[in-house]
C-alpha cells in the first residue's frame, strides 16, 4: 500500500510548536481523528503509549515514527507533522525530532503497519528527501514530495502491483451539456492521469452521440471508486454501494490527478442512489444550472437540426416569387422548411420536459412536456373562454418556467404520496404523477401565460428596436461572453440567448454569438503559427488543429491553452470575441442557423462582412495574446 494512499491532507500539520513527547502524541492522535481513521481517541492513544513503553519510536536524524495496531482504528492511515524547533522524543541519538509520521493499523488488518514502517524508513534515509519535507510550504507540496520519492524508489514495484490487479482501479463518467468537446476532453485527461499515477482508469463518455466506452458491471464491482465529472444528469443507480465522487466536467479536464488521488486515498463517501439519474447533490445556483443544462443539452439537437434545415430553405428559395411566402416558394425550399419547422418548433417542450425530468426523474418528463406545449402556444384562461387554444407565446422563458415548476410539482406529489399504503405504489408513477402533474401544470401555465407572453413580446420588441451603439454594445457583450469560460456557464448563457433570439425572429444576436465563439481557437492558431518564439513546439503543433475547431464553431479548442496560461489567454480571447461580435452587429450580419460555423456561412446575411468581422476579431485576439506572452527563453529563465 502506497504512503500517499494512507496520508490525507487532513492528517498533515506543518510548522507545529510543541514542548513534550506527550503533546506530540496527542497532536498526531487528533490528526488521525480528523482524518476519520479512528473511532476512539483515548483507546488509540493507549495503544501508542503502550508501544512507546517498549522503546522509543524516534529513530534519530530528527525522525519519529510512532505506530500502533489497535481496535480503535477503523481503517489504515497515516498522520504527519513537521516541528521546525524540534521536540524531545527520546531519540536514540539524543537529538530532538522534527519530522513525525504516526501509523494507525486496524487490529485485524494484517501487517500493514510493518509494511508502511519499512517503506517510510527506507525513504527517510535520504537527507534531501527529509529537507524537502521540512521545507514544504503546503500540505499539497508535502504530499507531492512523498509521491515523487515513492515513485522514484518503488516505481517498478508499484507498477507491478497495479498490473497484477485485474480491471481498472478507477472508473469515470464524463458528460457536458452539449456532449461535444468537454465530455471527451475530460475522459482523455482522466485516463492519461491514471496512466501517469499508476492507477488504470477507464472513462465512459455520455456525448451527443450516446454512451461510448460504457462501464461494465464487472468493472464497477472490481474498481476502487468512480468519478462522475458531469454537468448534466447521467445514470448512477448502477454505482450503488461504491465510492462515487461527483464533480464538474471542468474538474475532470483541469484536476484529473487530484480526483483520482481522492478515490485511491479512500476520501470519497459510499454512494446510495435514490434515483436512476443524477449528478450528485445540487443546491442553489449550482442545482439550477445543472437542471437548465440538462434541458438545454436535449434541446440543442432540435435547435441545430431544425434551425439549419430552415436556414437551407431560405438559401434554396426564390424571394421574388412571393416575398410573403419566402422559404416555401419552391419544392426544395418547402421540404427543408417544413421538416425544419417540425423539429425546431418543438424545442421549447423538449427544454421544459428535460428540465423537469432532471428535477423529478422520469415522472417529470410528461408533465414538463405538457407545460412546454402550453408555453409555446400561449394557452390561457381568457382565450379558452372565447374558444381560442392559442395566445401570445411566452417563448423560451415561459418554457423554462414550465420545466422548473413541473419538476417541483411532481417532486411535491412524490413527497405527499409517500405515506399512501404500499399497495398503491404501482399507481403513483402510472396515474397520480402524470394526472396530478398535468392538471396542476395546466392550471399554472394558463394563469401565467399572458404575463409571460407580454414579457416575451417586450424582449422581442427591445431586440428589434436596438440600433447604433446599443446594438454594437450588445454584440460585444454576447461575443465576449463566449470566451470567458470556453463552453462553461457564461458561454452557454450567451449561446442560449442567441438561440432564444432566433425564436423571436431576431437573427443578428445569433450571428454575434457564433462569430464570438469562433474567435478563441483561431486567435490562438494565428499566434502559434506566426509568432513561434512565444510557443513551445508542442503548442505550435497543436495550434494548427485550432484553425479547424474555430471554423467549426468549437470554442473548446482554446481550453488547453487557457488552462496553462489563463491570465494571458482568456483576456486576449475575450477582447477578440468582443471585437468580432461588435463588428458583426455593426455590419448588420444575420444568422438563421444556430450552429455550423463556416459551413453555414452561405446563409449568413452580409456574409462577406461577417468574414471580415471574424478575421478582425481573430487577429486582434492573436496580437494581444502575442504581446502578453513572453518569449520561450524568458519563460525558461523564470
Amino acid at each position: 500500500m502506497r504512503i500517499t494512499e494512507l496520508l490525507k491532507p487532513e492528517g498533515i500539520a506543518l510548522g507545529v510548536q510543541l514542548d513534550s513527547k506527550e503533546s506530540a502524541i496527542d497532536f498526531m492522535v487528533d490528526l488521525h481523528d480528523k482524518s476519520g481513521n479512528i473511532s476512539d481517541k483515548a483507546e488509540y492513544r493507549r495503544g501508542i503509549m503502550a508501544r512507546e513503553e517498549g522503546g522509543s519510536t524516534a529513530i534519530g536524524e530528527g525522525i519519529a515514527i510512532p505506530h500502533a495496531k489497535n481496535k480503535a482504528v477503523t481503517r489504515p492511515g497515516l498522520a504527519a507533522m513537521t516541528v521546525p524547533a524540534g521536540v524531545d522524543y527520546d531519540a536514540l541519538d539524543g537529538q530532538p525530532s522534527n519530522l513525525f509520521f504516526m501509523i494507525a493499523a486496524p487490529e485485524g488488518g494484517g501487517d500493514v503497519h510493518l509494511e508502511v514502517l519499512s517503506r517510510l524508513s527506507v525513504l527517510l534515509m535520504d537527507e534531501d528527501f527529509r529537507k524537502q519535507l521540512l521545507s514544504a510550504n503546503s500540505k499539497e507540496a508535502f504530499l507531492k514530495v512523498i509521491d515523487a520519492k515513492e515513485m522514484e524508489k518503488f516505481g517498478d514495484e508499484i507498477a507491478k502491483k497495479q498490473a497484477d490487479k485485474p480491471g481498472f482501479r478507477v472508473l469515470a463518467v464524463t458528460a457536458c451539456p452539449t456532449g461535444i468537446a468537454h465530455t471527451y476532453m475530460a475522459a482523455e485527461s482522466l485516463e492519461k492521469a491514471g496512466v501517469k499515477l499508476g492507477y488504470p482508469c477507464k472513462a465512459e463518455t455520455n456525448g451527443s452521440g450516446g454512451v461510448k466506452n460504457a462501464l461494465t458491471p464487472e468493472e464497477i464491482a472490481q474498481c476502487d471508486g468512480i468519478i462522475v465529472a458531469a454537468d448534466k444528469n447521467v445514470e448512477t443507480a448502477r454505482f450503488d454501494g461504491k465510492p462515487v465522487l461527483f464533480t464538474k466536467v471542468a474538474d475532470g479536464i483541469h484536476k484529473p490527478e487530484e480526483l483520482i488521488e481522492k478515490i485511491v486515498r479512500k476520501e470519497v463517501p459510499i454512494y446510495h442512489g435514490q434515483s436512476g439519474v443524477e449528478v450528485g447533490k445540487s443546491s442553489g445556483g449550482n442545482g439550477f444550472y445543472k437542471h437548465l443544462m440538462n434541458g438545454v443539452s436535449h434541446m440543442l439537437p432540435f435547435v441545430i437540426g431544425g434551425g439549419i434545415m430552415i436556414a437551407l430553405a431560405f438559401l434554396l428559395d426564390d424571394y421574388k416569387i412571393n416575398p410573403s411566402n419566402f422559404g416555401m416558394n419552391t419544392p426544395a425550399a418547402a421540404f427543408f422548411k417544413t421538416v425544419g419547422n417540425a423539429v425546431f418548433g418543438y424545442m421549447l417542450p423538449i427544454l421544459a420536459a428535460f428540465v423537469a425530468s432532471s428535477i423529478a426523474d422520469r415522472p417529470g418528463l410528461a408533465v414538463g412536456f405538457a407545460g412546454g406545449i402550453l408555453a409555446m402556444n400561449g394557452t390561457n384562461f381568457s382565450g379558452l373562454a372565447d374558444g381560442n387554444v392559442t395566445g401570445v407565446s411566452g417563448g423560451f422563458l415561459a418554457a423554462l418556467l414550465a420545466g422548473f415548476v413541473a419538476g417541483y410539482l411532481v417532486k411535491g406529489l412524490k413527497i405527499i404520496t409517500e405515506k399512501l399504503p404500499k399497495s398503491l405504489d404501482g399507481i403513483r408513477p402510472m396515474l397520480i404523477y402524470p394526472l396530478g402533474g398535468v392538471l396542476l401544470i395546466g392550471l399554472f401555465m394558463c394563469a401565467v401565460n399572458p404575463v409571460m407572453g407580454w414579457i416575451n413580446t417586450g424582449i422581442g420588441n427591445w431586440l428589434n428596436s436596438m440600433g447604433g451603439s446599443s446594438k454594437i454594445l450588445l454584440g460585444a457583450v454576447a461575443g465576449g461572453m463566449m470566451s470567458i469560460d470556453m463552453g462553461g456557464p457564461f458561454n452557454k448563457a450567451a449561446y442560449v440567448f442567441g438561440t432564444a433570439s432566433l425564436a423571436l425572429e431576431n437573427y443578428d444576436v445569433m450571428a454575434a454569438v457564433m462569430v464570438g465563439g469562433m474567435v478563441p481557437p483561431i486567435a490562438i492558431a494565428i499566434s502559434t503559427s506566426f509568432f513561434k518564439n512565444k510557443w513551445t513546439a508542442e503548442d505550435r503543433r497543436n495550434g494548427v488543429v485550432n484553425y479547424i475547431m474555430g471554423l467549426c464553431f468549437i470554442s473548446e479548442g482554446a481550453i488547453p491553452y487557457a488552462a496553462k496560461d489563463p491570465l494571458r489567454v482568456i483576456p486576449s480571447c475575450i477582447v477578440g470575441s468582443a471585437v468580432a461580435g461588435a463588428l458583426s452587429m455593426a455590419f448588420g450580419c444575420t444568422l438563421r442557423a444556430p450552429h455550423g460555423g463556416i459551413f453555414v456561412f452561405p446563409v449568413v446575411g452580409n456574409a462577406f462582412l461577417y468574414i471580415v468581422a471574424l478575421l478582425a476579431g481573430s487577429v486582434a485576439g492573436a496580437l494581444i495574446l502575442t504581446m502578453l506572452k513572453k518569449d520561450i527563453k524568458d519563460i525558461k529563465a523564470e
